[in-house]
């Protein structure tokens, strides 16, 4: 297949900050349905946030009956502090194969789209399969 990423990436890609609190972080996937934030500082791709690596570090205890408040303290770490650094990234013209590969090496779950350096977009597995199965 040589579908290009740039077909099937998502543009509409939503960041957070460096120094924003795991608090701005729980709020967006609390209620979007993606598991991927990309982290800039100064409009430059810095690291990525998965709903994994965000779950990693609070504390079991938030939201219920045992919570304490140093586990509700673990909010407020940020972004920064537990973000993936330079992730893997891709070009909007490799294709969708490459892709695949990337996620696959890597064990990842999405590929940030740059463009001359510049984020244009994100990819998936989902996206990858959807491509795949159409």
């Amino acid at each position: 297949m040589d579908m290009r990423v740039s077909e099937i990436m998502i543009t509409r890609i939503v960041t957070i900050e460096m120094d924003d609190r795991l608090t701005v972080a729980k709020e967006i996937f609390d209620n979007a349905p993606f598991h991927h934030l990309l982290v800039i500082e100064h409009d430059k791709l810095q690291g990525i946030l998965s709903e994994r690596d965000y779950l990693r570090a609070l504390s079991p205890n938030i939201g219920n009956i045992n919570e304490t408040e140093r586990d509700s303290e673990t909010l407020q770490r940020r972004a920064h502090q537990v973000m993936t650094r330079n992730p893997i990234t891709i070009s909007p013209n490799q294709t969708i194969r490459q892709a695949s590969e990337q996620l696959l090496e890597h064990d990842i779950g999405s590929l940030p789209v740059l463009d001359k350096g510049r984020l244009i977009g994100i990819i998936t597995w989902k996206d990858l399969l959807k491509a795949f199965s159409s």
